[in-house]
C-alpha cells in the first residue's frame, strides 16, 4: 500500500484546556501565520504542534508555546 502525498504538506495542531484544532497548509509561512494568530492575545490555546509531510509520513517539525508568541 502506498501513501499519497497530501496537497497541503504542512499541518498545525493547536491545543489548550478547551481547544483542539487541526489545520492543513500549503506552505510553512501559512502554517506559522495561523500559529501567530491562534496563540497570540487572549487566546485559550496554549500550544501548537507543527508537522511536515516527508518520506511518506507526518514528521514533527516544531512545537510552539503561547508564551513564545508576542
Amino acid at each position: 500500500m502506498s501513501t499519497k502525498k497530501p496537497g497541503k504538506p504542512w499541518r498545525v495542531i493547536i491545543t489548550g484546556p478547551d481547544v483542539r484544532a487541526e489545520s492543513a497548509h500549503t506552505s510553512e509561512d501559512a502554517a506559522y501565520s495561523l500559529i501567530r494568530a491562534a496563540l497570540g492575545g487572549d487566546s485559550p490555546a496554549e500550544e501548537a504542534r507543527v508537522e511536515q509531510w516527508s518520506e511518506g509520513r507526518w514528521w514533527h517539525f516544531e512545537t510552539v508555546n503561547a508564551e513564545d508568541v508576542p
